[in-house]
């Protein structure tokens, strides 16, 4: 196994970054003799999965050659026949693979068929771990049937997010906010609260300008329908944009919203508010792999308390508020005792600019 063919699925995978939801991103190469007679990766507009690329552009050379791979073949027929027979018929006669497809539908279907043919089948698992991250939304997806949801903040480095009197300017740095933009073109769809709407007027779209397999679907949770009807969130729905509501909430204010392209959505939740469980249930139910938080202090608290949220992304810029009135990172109630907070890890802090740095976590989740 030579780990610069495997190292390279990785880099043509995260080509298709934001194009293959909800599939994984996946890259192939097709070695023969030490040179490469083939690359391929997956974008969900173009149809072919990586392996077939890679075959068609290897054409006769594919036979007796070696595939490197990100994720094993799939075996079934979906939207396209099975790469796994696609390789068989190509004469493939060795796969290398960093890790098994957890799709209940493969779950190691693709390599039993792959070796009942014949073909030399190798697990790659010093690269699993690494596989696992870059398809980590696929994964968690496959093994939940949930979103994995990110909460996502720009935050000072004493844990304040808004002052009690003028929020005019930024919290980061521009570089930061393009880093933002990165999050949300990775993400399926995006949930923040109406009173950041009311305060904001904000769109909430991926301004990246890159492609991407759909749009992304922007959520308000907003339990009296109290987002305006020329917000620019509603002025600009072209079927991307859901507002979940309550049972408390004007049936007017519904068919106006409908009537606007707007998709409502009533899922009660305690104390009338809306169900954040069930608009996380309900998204992957729309087979959205990843749900990214933007919002204010309540409902990223109320995201947290509710255990939706599984991993952070909090940007730190290098200023303080300070004050009782400045708005924390998550208001609420929160947690009245030490040993009730809630717990990160596998931390990472990624440098972003000149003194301001990104934390990513994941929620430990109580088993």
């Amino acid at each position: 196994m030579n780990p610069v063919f495997l190292r390279e699925t990785f880099e043509l995978a995260l080509r298709g970054k934001g194009q293959t939801s909800p599939n994984p991103m996946v890259g192939a190469v097709l070695v023969l003799e030490s040179e490469v007679v083939g690359r391929g990766f997956h974008t969900y507009g173009g149809m072919s999965h990586a392996e077939i690329r890679a075959l068609e552009e290897a054409e006769r050379r594919a036979r007796g050659a070696t595939l490197y791979i990100n994720l094993e073949p799939c075996s079934h027929h979906g939207r396209t026949g099975p790469c796994a027979d696609a390789l068989i018929a190509a004469g493939v006669t060795r796969v290398v693979a960093a890790m098994e497809d957890p799709n209940p539908r493969v779950a190691g279907e693709g390599f039993r068929k792959l070796r009942a043919a014949g073909v030399e089948v190798e697990m790659a698992h010093e690269f699993t771990a690494e596989a696992e991250k870059l398809n980590e939304d696929f994964v968690h997806f496959m093994r939940t049937g949930r979103p994995l949801v990110t909460l996502k903040t720009a935050l000072t480095l004493d844990g304040k997010i808004a002052a009690p009197d003028d929020n005019r300017g930024w919290i980061t740095s521009e570089r930061a906010r393009a880093r933002v933009q990165l999050l949300r073109h990775h993400s399926d769809a995006i949930l923040t609260g109406v009173g950041t709407v009311l305060a904001d007027d904000c769109l909430l779209t991926d301004r990246t300008g890159l492609p991407r397999s759909r749009p992304l679907l922007r959520v308000v949770a907003d339990s009296q329908l109290r987002i305006p009807l020329d917000s620019k969130m509603v002025a600009g729905a072209t079927e991307d944009l859901a507002v979940v509501t309550t049972s408390a909430a004007s049936e007017d204010r519904r068919r106006a919203l409908e009537s606007r392209g707007v998709k409502v959505l009533t899922f009660n939740g305690p104390a009338g508010r809306t169900d954040l469980r069930r608009i996380v249930e309900w998204l992957g139910e729309e087979k959205r792999l990843s749900l990214l938080v933007e919002a204010g202090s309540m409902l990223n608290w109320a995201a947290l308390d509710s255990g939706v949220v599984d991993k952070v992304f909090f940007f730190y810029a290098p200023k303080i508020l300070g004050g009782l009135e400045s708005l924390p990172m998550a208001g609420g109630t929160g947690r009245r005792r030490r040993m009730d907070a809630i717990l990160l890890q596998d931390i990472q802090v990624h440098p972003v600019a000149q003194d301001e740095f990104a934390v990513e976590g994941y929620v430990r989740k109580e088993m």
